[in-house]
C-alpha cells in the first residue's frame, strides 16, 4: 500500500492544500515559514497519543469562521447549518492498495465500495466539535473577545475522529476507531533538532536511546524469530547478572545502610532498612549504553569523538533501522509506513547531502533483501530540506514546492507539472541538469536575477548595495538568487520561474551586430554579421531577446529599442537590456560597454559626440574582454568601488524591489 495523495485543511499555514507523494521519496522545498514542518506535525498530532491539537493549531482564518458561526447561532440558526461553518482540522489520505488485494488485513475496514477493479480508498481524520455540544461550546465564548475562550472551549469540546470514505462517493463515509488507522499505516519522525551537540553541551546519548527502542521491538511476540532470539539472549545475560546482584551485591549494599535507631526517631517499630536492585534491559540500553566506533583491535572511540556530520548520518541510518524493526515487529503488519525526515543536511557537507538522498531509495532495497527475505517494506519518505545540493539532486517529479506569500496560507505545488513530459523534455532535462551542476537556489529564493555572465555575477552584490543606498529599495533584505545563465538560455527557465511564482529580473545584452560581406577561402562573397556599436548595428544576435518578443534570431535592433516598458514585462518577469544613460544617446551593446558609458570619467572618455563615446566604449570593452572580464569585475568589486550603476540595471532593480507589478511605473524612465 502507498499513500497517493494528502489533503490538509485548517492546520497552521496549511489552510487548504493538496499534494501527491512519490513512490518512495518525496522532497519538500520552499522558503522559510511556508508550512513544511506542519506537514509532519499534523501526522504526529493525529497519530501520537501525546500530541493533542489546540486552538493555536488552527489556521489564522479560523478565528473569523468561529465568529461567523457564533453570530448565526446567536440569531437562532439551525444547529445543523451552524455546524457546517465551524472550522475543523482535517487530514484526508488517499491510499492505493493495489499490492494488497490478496491480503487486505486492517485495510478491510476502510474499503467501502464494491468495485473489484478499484484499488483506492480514503481515510479522513478530523479534529472537530463533538456531536450535540454546539450550545455548550458557544455559551462559553465571549463574542467580544473570543480568542481566549476558544482556547479552553476547543480543548473541552473538540475530539479527533476518523472516517473511511468511498473515493467514488464522498458522501459515503463510515466512522472508524482511530486505533484502526494506526494499524493500517504507521508514521515515524526524524526531527531537525537531534541532540547532536558536543560534550560541552551535555549531549544525550541519542544512539543508546535508539538501541533501547530496537530492543523493545525485538522483544515483542510478533517480532521476527531471529530478532526475538537475540533479545532473549540479551535477557538471559541480564538474568544471570540479576542472580549475582541478588546474592553478593545485595549483601554488600545492606552494609551501607544505616539502622533507623541511629536517628532516634520515636515510633519506628522496624529499625532496619533493606534494599533491592533490579536490572532493567531497556534502562541499561537507553541510559547506560554508549555506542562506540571501532577504529582497530586496540582502540574504540565514543560517538562524540566523530564529527557532527558523520554522527548525524549514522543517527539517521540508526533511526531508519529502528523504524524498520518496529514495522517488522508490529502485532498486525501495517500496510504502509511513512517516515518524515526534517533537514537531513544538518552538519553534512554538500557531497554527503547528495549521496544521502541518492542512497535513500537503495536503503529500502537493502533492508528488504538482507533483513526481510526480500519481502516488500511499503515505506515512503517525506524529506523537508533547505539544501540546494539535496533538492537539486532529485528528479522534478519528486519535488513538492511550498509557497506562502502573505504569511497566512500556503500553496503546495507539484514540480512534475512544470514541463510537459513529452513536448518539453529537452527544457526539463536542461534546467534540471543546470540546477544540479550549479547548485541553483531558486527553490528557496524570495526573488531572482538572471544574468549573462561572470562579470555581472561578481559585481551584482556591489550593484545591489549601491541601488539600495541610493533609492532605499531594501533588496539586500530579500533572499536573492542570482543565476548566471547567458543570453541564449534564459527562456528555458521561464516555465520554472512562473511555476515558483518568483519575481524575476532578466538582465541581458543588446548584442548589436551589423551585416557586411567578405570573401571566403574559395573567393566567394559571403554575408556575415559582426559585433558593432549600437548606432551602427541593424540586428541583435541575442536569441533570448528575440524569443521574449516572439521573434526568431537576429531581431531588428531598432524594433527592440523601441519596445515599451510594458512590453518588457511578462507577469512577474521583467527583461532589462542596455538603454542610454541620462542626458545621453550613447548606448552600450554589452555590460562592459554600458558600464564604461555610465562612468565616462573613470575610463577617460573624451569628446562631445555620443557616437564617438559609443565607439570608444565598444573598443575599450573589447580590450577588457581580451585582458579578462573576471579581472575587470574583481577590480571594481573590491578595489575601485566608486562608480555608477548602468541605468538599465538600475531601472530593473527598482522594478524588482517594487510591490506593484505589471505596469509602466515599475520601470523608472528617468532616474534622478
Amino acid at each position: 500500500m502507498k499513500i497517493k495523495q494528502l489533503k490538509i485543511r485548517n492546520y497552521r499555514l496549511l489552510k487548504d492544500v493538496s499534494l501527491s507523494l512519490a513512490e518512495i521519496s518525496t522532497v519538500i522545498v520552499g522558503r522559510n515559514n511556508t508550512g513544511k514542518t506542519s506537514l509532519a506535525e499534523i501526522f504526529r498530532s493525529f497519530l501520537s497519543a501525546s500530541n493533542k491539537l489546540k486552538y493555536e493549531d488552527f489556521n489564522i482564518s479560523a478565528l473569523a469562521e468561529f465568529k461567523t458561526a457564533q453570530a448565526l447561532y446567536a440569531k437562532g440558526q439551525e444547529e445543523q447549518d451552524v455546524r457546517t461553518l465551524i472550522p475543523s482540522i482535517e487530514l484526508e489520505i488517499t491510499l492505493n492498495y493495489e499490492d494488497n488485494q490478496d491480503n487486505y488485513g486492517g485495510l478491510g475496514d476502510f474499503i467501502l465500495d464494491l468495485d473489484e477493479n478499484r484499488t483506492e480508498t480514503k481515510i479522513l481524520i478530523c479534529h472537530q466539535l463533538k456531536d450535540g455540544e454546539i450550545k455548550q461550546f458557544f455559551d462559553g465564548v465571549d463574542p467580544s473577545n473570543p480568542a481566549k475562550d476558544l482556547k479552553v472551549q476547543i480543548t473541552n469540546h473538540f475530539e479527533t475522529i476518523a472516517f473511511a470514505i468511498d473515493p467514488s462517493d464522498n458522501t459515503n463515509r463510515v466512522a472508524v476507531d482511530l486505533t484502526k488507522v494506526k494499524r493500517v499505516f504507521i508514521a515515524d519522525f526524524i526531527n531537525a533538532q537531534r541532540g547532536l551537540g558536543d560534550e560541552t553541551h551535555k549531549e544525550e546519548n541519542v544512539l543508546g536511546k535508539s538501541l533501547g527502542n530496537i530492543f523493545k521491538s525485538s522483544s515483542l511476540e510478533s517480532a521476527p524469530d531471529e530478532f526475538k532470539t537475540k533479545s532473549k539472549e540479551i535477557n538471559t545475560v541480564v538474568d544471570e547478572l540479576q542472580t549475582k546482584v541478588d546474592s553478593e551485591f545485595q549483601e554488600k549494599l545492606k552494609g551501607l545502610l544505616p539502622s533507623l535507631t541511629l536517628f532516634g526517631y520515636p515510633g519506628l517499630s522496624d529499625p532496619n532498612l533493606s534494599a533491592e536492585t533490579k536490572l532493567n534491559v531497556e534502562s541499561l540500553l537507553e541510559r547506560n549504553t554508549r555506542v562506540f566506533y571501532q577504529k582497530d583491535d586496540q582502540l574504540t572511540l565514543p560517538e562524540t569523538y566523530n564529527g557532527l556530520g558523520f554522527r548525524n548520518l549514522i543517527y539517521i541510518l540508526f533511526r531508519l533501522y529502528e523504524f524498520f524493526r518496529k514495522y517488522q515487529s508490529a502485532e498486525q503488519e501495517p500496510k504502509g509506513h511513512i517516515i518524515f525526515i526534517e533537514e537531513p543536511e544538518s552538519h553534512l557537507h554538500p557531497q554527503m547531502q547528495e549521496v544521502f538522498i541518492r542512497q535513500l531509495d537503495k536503503i529500502v532495497c537493502q533492508f528488504e533483501k538482507t533483513l526481510n527475505k526480500s519481502k516488500k517494506w511499503p515505506v515512503q519518505f517525506v524529506v523537508s530540506t533547505h539544501s540546494t545540493h539535496l533538492a537539486n539532486e532529485v528528479d522534478f517529479n519528486k519535488v513538492r514546492y511550498f509557497l506562502s506569500k502573505d504569511g497566512n496560507g500556503t500553496k503546495v505545488k507539484d514540480l512534475s507539472d512544470v514541463f510537459n513530459p513529452d513536448s518539453e523534455k529537452n527544457d526539463r532535462d536542461f534546467v534540471h541538469k543546470y540546477m544540479t551542476l550549479t547548485k541553483c537556489d531558486l527553490y528557496f529564493a524570495d526573488k531572482a536575477i538572471l544574468i549573462e555572465g561572470a562579470t555581472e555575477r561578481i559585481l551584482m552584490p556591489e550593484i545591489i548595495k549601491k541601488v539600495d543606498e541610493k533609492y532605499a529599495t531594501g533588496l539586500r533584505s530579500n533572499y536573492m538568487s542570482t543565476v548566471e545563465i547567458g543570453g541564449a538560455y534564459a527562456q528555458r527557465f521561464f516555465k520554472l520561474l512562473d511555476f515558483l511564482e518568483l519575481k524575476t529580473l532578466i538582465i541581458t545584452d543588446l548584442d548589436s551586430v551589423k551585416e557586411d560581406t567578405a570573401e571566403d577561402d574559395k573567393g566567394k562573397t559571403q554575408s556575415r554579421k559582426r559585433a558593432s556599436p549600437v548606432n551602427e548595428g541593424t540586428y541583435s544576435s541575442n536569441t533570448g531577446i528575440s524569443n521574449w518578443f516572439g521573434e526568431k534570431i537576429y531581431m531588428d535592433l531598432q524594433a527592440i529599442r523601441a519596445k515599451s516598458n510594458d512590453e518588457k514585462i511578462q507577469g512577474q518577469r521583467c527583461l532589462s537590456f542596455q538603454v542610454p544613460e541620462k542626458d545621453s544617446d550613447a548606448c552600450g551593446r554589452s555590460f562592459e560597454d554600458a558600464f564604461i558609458l555610465a562612468n565616462q570619467g573613470l575610463f577617460n572618455l573624451t569628446g562631445d559626440d555620443d557616437r564617438i563615446h559609443e565607439k570608444n566604449a565598444f573598443d575599450k570593452a573589447k580590450e577588457i574582454g581580451s585582458l579578462g572580464k573576471a579581472d575587470f569585475a574583481i577590480k571594481h568589486a573590491i578595489e575601485k568601488t566608486d562608480w555608477n550603476v548602468p541605468k538599465y540595471i538600475e531601472d530593473g532593480l527598482i522594478w524588482l524591489a517594487s510591490e506593484v507589478e505589471g505596469t509602466d511605473e515599475n520601470i523608472v524612465k528617468d532616474v534622478e
